[in-house]
């Protein structure tokens, strides 16, 4: 919790040292050499690693990767997913890579896009685990305390007039949960706050401070003090988002059965993993994932029964 007046310089100072910190987390070198392989294969300037894996440490499931490239977007509908495998000391290692440029993660980190995908996953934990240059680090790093400045502001937004941090980072994560077109356990935030409980705390008055929004502190609560006509445009800002947030979400779906790299076998390996029924993967149905999937599927239920 901040203590004693601060201006916004000094804040961003903080909020920059704090996730500066948190990009350079411990990660098992296996990661990172999976990384830099992904990233020099495709000509990535950096890689970021989330997801639960980084929490866990663990090198099983599927690892997340976000490979950020140089020069302007490639693609009207970000990112491109692709599924991967890679042999480490006689373990498969597995990784789906999502890959966009540096340019459009920044700019929707500021909340400059209308998508939410990137501010509301990356206010949580993520490490940068590879690098093409030293000026691109601070590039990266700029733009993860973007995206906590803008999920802080609209976590206000949406918040009560007075309570804790996790009051606010709730009421965020429930509303962008809700934007999405997917579905989530009841109470998917209270888990990503618990986990994460460490990387969260002191974290919101640090992210409003850094671009000088006042509030008041006593102890574990916060007052955030917002102008009502400041909050009426958060909320317009946000719902435009929330309104097209289920619609993007289906739109890259629907793009991913034909751009997912590596889709059938990432699919097999679900199925294997879930079911036990191993998956052949013929070259039709590499190429041919969705028209394969009924087949697939049948197999999988005849062997089940």
């Amino acid at each position: 919790m901040l203590r004693g007046p601060v201006t916004p310089r000094d804040a961003g100072s903080g909020l920059h040292q704090r996730i500066a910190a948190g990009l350079d987390a411990p990660v098992h070198q296996a990661v990172r050499d999976f990384a830099a392989t992904l990233a020099r294969d495709t000509g990535a300037v950096a890689a970021l690693f989330y997801g639960s894996n980084l929490r866990t440490g663990e090198l099983e499931g599927v690892l997340d990767f976000y490979l950020l490239m140089p020069g302007a977007e490639r693609s009207r509908i970000w990112p491109r997913v692709s599924y991967h495998e890679w042999d480490y000391a006689g373990q498969t290692l597995r990784a789906k890579a999502a890959t966009m440029a540096l340019s459009t993660f920044a700019a929707a980190a500021c909340g400059q896009r209308r998508d939410a995908t990137i501010w509301a996953r990356f206010v949580q934990p993520s490490a940068l685990v590879w690098l093409a240059d030293g000026e691109t680090r601070d590039t990266v790093a700029r733009a993860i305390a973007a995206a906590a400045e803008t999920a802080a502001r609209l976590s206000i937004a949406l918040g009560p007039p007075c309570g804790t941090e996790r009051d606010y980072w709730r009421a965020l994560f429930q509303a962008t949960y809700q934007a999405e077109f997917r579905v989530e356990k009841p109470g998917r935030e209270n888990s990503i706050l618990d986990m994460n409980a460490a990387h969260f705390d002191g974290l919101l008055p640090l992210a409003l401070a850094a671009q000088g929004i006042p509030f008041t502190a006593d102890g574990a609560s916060i007052t955030p003090q917002l102008a009502p006509q400041k909050r009426q445009q958060i909320l317009r800002w946000w719902n435009v988002r929330r309104r097209l947030g289920k619609p993007l979400n289906l739109l890259r779906l629907v793009r991913a059965t034909t751009t997912f790299d590596g889709a059938a076998r990432y699919a097999a390996w679900k199925i294997e993993r879930h079911t036990g029924v191993p998956v052949e993967i013929t070259p039709w149905r590499e190429k041919h994932p969705l028209l394969a999937a009924p087949g697939v599927l049948f197999n999988v239920w005849r062997n089940r029964a």
